[in-house]
């Protein structure tokens, strides 16, 4: 059984040149007839991908050592506007 997928938004900065990204990702769940998990997933553009938050490779310059940051951060230091802080 599929669930319907979950939407979810990253930021991203490679820790080798700086680049700085974000990415939104539809993420489906597939359950056994007992509900339990049996595998998820991530889709973007219609095409199934690696998870962002264990394989993601730097566009610029190939690097693996990206962060993960809260989504929005990117957009946010873009136009010089403060983020939301964590409550």
């Amino acid at each position: 059984m599929r669930s319907e997928p979950i939407h979810e938004a990253y930021s991203f900065v490679c820790l080798r040149c700086g680049h700085a990204w974000e990415g939104a990702y539809d993420i489906r769940h597939v359950r056994d007839a007992a509900g339990r998990l049996r595998a998820a997933y991530y889709v973007r553009g219609g095409l199934r991908v690696p998870s962002p938050l264990t394989a993601n490779t730097c566009r610029v310059c190939g690097g693996h050592r990206v962060r993960i940051l809260r989504p929005g951060r990117v957009d946010a230091a873009r136009t010089g506007a403060a983020a939301p802080r964590p409550r």
